[in-house]
């Protein structure tokens, strides 16, 4: 198993980076972050922002009432009705299904077949908590392949990565190239990460299985530009980190995203269009 992905294609140079923002999380408010996107109305503003930034997929979170981490259905359709109005195509919405220690895998699971979502991220390690999940998350997996639903899945630690690519070989996942988000950092002291965590995930992925990256704390830049140097795609955001590399405070979401959209282009990467990044993630 090679560490390293190649990121150039044969016959149509080097393969561009597809950049997700993650503008809010389940966690922080606006006492992390003025700038924070709350309301429907909040993400619609920092979604252009970021799109013109160069993000072309947004991984959203909606919140209750009193601003807390929410999978009410309702709540998310009012959010994507409002992001298709204003950008139409220019973003790939994903839609999350994290539990944060409220929600149960059956109610994830039916999150995903009322909503309906054209693209959503399932944690490995809260859909399939155990082999118990395995027949009904298999089957949610399978469904969504059927139904165009994108799945991403969420891997927290290269012991992750190696039970969901046995998962793969018994077909619980349904996927021949699955895309996987690599989570940096959500547990280490103090949630900082750093860019050699990236190379444990690499030693059990497939080189030829697309792989993005996220990373809490101060050096997510730093993690995004070995993610990109890796041939990978990258998530970046408040959701992890409100921090520039030199340290300030960004004022907003794509103050993080035309950072990071810098990094690639520095790279030699160019920057992928909303219809690459639909066909990464399986749109």
């Amino acid at each position: 198993m090679t560490i390293l992905t190649n990121p150039v294609v044969p016959g149509a140079g080097v393969a561009p980076v597809a950049i997700c923002v993650a503008p809010n999380g389940a966690r922080k408010t606006r006492s992390d972050h003025p700038a924070l996107p709350m309301s429907s109305e909040d993400m619609v503003r920092t979604a252009l922002a970021c799109a013109e930034a160069g993000a072309t997929a947004l991984h959203l979170h909606v919140r209750d009432d009193k601003g807390g981490h929410s999978l009410d259905v309702q709540r998310y359709r009012e959010v994507l009705r409002a992001l298709d109005a204003a950008l139409g195509q220019r973003l790939l919405v994903q839609v999350t299904t994290e539990a944060v220690g409220i929600y149960q895998p059956e109610q994830q699971r039916a999150l995903l077949r009322e909503l309906h979502p054209q693209a959503a991220s399932v944690a490995l390690r809260e859909l399939i908590p155990d082999k118990s999940h395995e027949q009904a998350s298999g089957d949610l997996f399978h469904w969504a392949m059927r139904q165009g639903v994108a799945l991403q899945y969420i891997l927290y630690s290269a012991e992750d990565a190696a039970r969901f690519r046995q998962l793969v070989r018994s077909g619980v996942v349904p996927h021949a190239r699955p895309h996987a988000l690599f989570v940096l950092g959500r547990y280490t002291a103090g949630q900082q990460s750093e860019a050699t965590g990236l190379l444990p995930f690499l030693h059990e992925w497939p080189s030829d299985w697309p792989w993005s990256a996220c990373a809490f704390g101060v050096a997510e830049a730093r993690c995004m530009a070995a993610a990109i140097a890796l041939g990978g795609h990258v998530r970046i955001g408040f959701e992890n980190n409100v921090h520039l590399p030199d340290g300030s405070v960004a004022d907003g979401n794509a103050d993080l995203v035309r950072n990071v959209a810098a990094i690639a282009m520095g790279t030699g990467r160019p920057l992928a269009s909303a219809a690459e990044t639909r066909a990464l993630y399986g749109a």
